[in-house]
């Protein structure tokens, strides 16, 4: 078995010579259930499960022709990059494209670490059918992949309706199709406060970068949102509280091994579960039972804030047709060993989970690259832009 993979199997391949993605090989995480494969996500609490049925993505990757070529280590249920091989696949070019869970900026960031595209669709456009999560309002299937054309070919593939997963807006599908960039015709904004809050080594790199998307001809617009801060609170009040709920699960009743020696029920019930997770995803369980039960008034107020912070970015959106943002947070504490050093990694990221808006990680040979993000929906126009950012800055074809 490579080292990356948490299970690698060959077997799972279309061989109908039929199919947009065929010959294409994806690696997936172990949180996206393939018929068969062990489907632990990363965590004690479904360790030797086994999935009854492919996950809705899995379905549709195979019955276009791609070829699932195995499961890549991951963090427990996603949080983090923890523990994660995000990347590796493709960087040992075991795989051509990968699917993972983007909780905070997950997928994002394990592309700007691996050098190559990472994309995180607009909430609502993939079945969650399937798919182990943790955070359900936030998270979605991320890909990455070397190029554009292979995140647009497996996004046409597994987003589309889904009568089992009502979490599925009832919108009309939008357009995935290759369009033309006109960078005359196009705005980038920057937000001032991101801008201003960055460390001037990482500023002066981002700045060139926007001094050559002027260049190529691309308006830049300084845009103002002083409460960007707030995503970060919203992401932790929030998310945790949905956490704490969607885990519930895991009692050793339905999921997860029983922990020996339980004189009753309650016994058992609490001591299987404080086997079943690592102390980073305790932590956020606490959190988040303490805001849905302790502090619940708290927790409306962050889910009013929410709204508020969504309007506002669609306000912002309508003031130029991308956003343009720093993945990485240099500041961020190299090793994981706190809530708090985790999300130090997602100050640039969490905000597109919260808003469920797309947004795409750019690589860059001098850094460790950019994200930009669209409007929601406008997940075909942001690989527009990405499309001609390879053709046009790296030299490249998508």
């Amino acid at each position: 078995m490579d080292s990356i993979f948490f299970y690698r199997n060959s077997e799972k391949s279309n061989d109908s010579g039929k199919g947009a993605l065929q010959k294409l090989k994806v690696a997936v995480q172990p949180n996206i259930s393939v018929k068969g494969w062990p489907t632990e996500a990363g965590s004690a609490a479904l360790a030797d499960f086994k999935a009854l049925e492919d996950a809705v993505v899995a379905e549709r990757l195979s019955g276009q022709g791609a070829n699932i070529v195995g499961s890549v280590k991951m963090s427990e249920f996603g949080f983090g990059l923890k523990g994660s091989q995000a990347g590796c696949a493709l960087a040992e070019k075991s795989a051509d494209a990968e699917l993972m869970l983007d909780v905070a900026g997950e997928a994002r960031l394990a592309a700007a670490r691996a050098g190559v595209y990472g994309f995180k669709p607009s909430y609502g456009l993939i079945s969650r059918i399937g798919l182990v999560g943790l955070i359900p309002s936030m998270e979605t299937c991320g890909i990455l992949a070397h190029n554009i054309k292979s995140i647009r070919d497996i996004l046409q593939t597994i987003a589309g309706h889904d009568e089992r997963d009502f979490s599925l807006p009832d919108e009309k599908m939008p357009d995935f199709s290759s369009q033309k960039i006109d960078p005359k015709k196009t705005t980038l904004g920057i937000i001032e406060e991101v801008l201003k809050d960055l460390p001037s080594g990482k500023r002066k790199v981002l700045e060139k970068e926007l001094e050559d998307l002027k260049k190529a001809g691309f308006v830049i617009k300084e845009l103002s949102f002083p409460d960007y801060s707030q995503f970060m609170l919203i992401h932790q009040i929030v998310g945790s509280v949905e956490a704490s709920s969607c885990t519930g699960r895991y009692d050793s009743v339905r999921y997860g091994r029983r922990a020996p020696g339980a004189k009753n029920w309650n016994e058992m019930y609490l001591q299987s579960r404080g086997a079943a997770f690592g102390t980073l995803l305790k932590s956020y369980l606490f959190q988040g039972a303490f805001f849905q039960f302790e502090r619940y008034n708290a927790y409306e107020d962050a889910c009013r804030l929410r709204a508020q912070l969504v309007s506002e970015m669609q306000k912002l959106s309508a003031k130029a047709d991308f956003l343009v943002f720093p993945t990485h947070n240099p500041a961020a504490s190299g090793t994981v060993d706190s809530l708090a050093d985790l999300y130090e990694q997602f100050v640039y990221t969490a905000f597109a989970n919260v808003t469920g808006q797309p947004a795409l990680h750019i690589p860059s040979t001098v850094d460790a690259g950019f994200q930009i993000a669209a409007k929601r929906l406008d997940d075909g126009r942001l690989l527009d832009l990405g499309d001609y950012l390879l053709s046009h800055r790296h030299g490249g074809k998508s």
